[in-house]
């Protein structure tokens, strides 16, 4: 099919034919995933449903089998209490712009 020689009526259909048929295809590849999908799950004795509502896990550390709690706050925002942070990974924001104002790690413990 040379594209160069087709008239601006019979490209415009061939691109409306295209679309349907990009359709078409995305319909039939929707299903043949959800019918892998059921079938997935069927082996584990699940329905999708059931999967989609579904609790997610506990998170557990490495190979201990332990619960992850949240950390206790340690610093909390003067400026907006709801705000606290553990002392543990990247530094907030808030605590950032804290430091660089002068004030000390101290002040803002809870």
């Amino acid at each position: 099919m040379d594209l160069k020689d087709m008239t601006r009526a019979e490209l415009a259909k061939l691109r409306d034919d295209v679309d349907k048929a990009l359709k078409n295809a995305e319909v039939r590849e929707l299903r043949a995933a959800r019918k892998a999908a059921e079938q997935a799950a069927g082996e584990y004795g699940y329905t999708l449903a059931q999967l989609a509502t579904a609790e997610p896990p506990v998170k557990t550390r490495g190979n201990k089998g332990k619960a992850v709690k949240p950390g206790k706050p340690k610093y909390r925002n003067p400026e907006n209490p709801k705000q606290t942070w553990t002392g543990k990974g990247r530094r907030p924001a808030w605590f950032a712009a804290a430091i660089d104002a002068g004030k000390s790690a101290g002040d803002l413990e809870i």
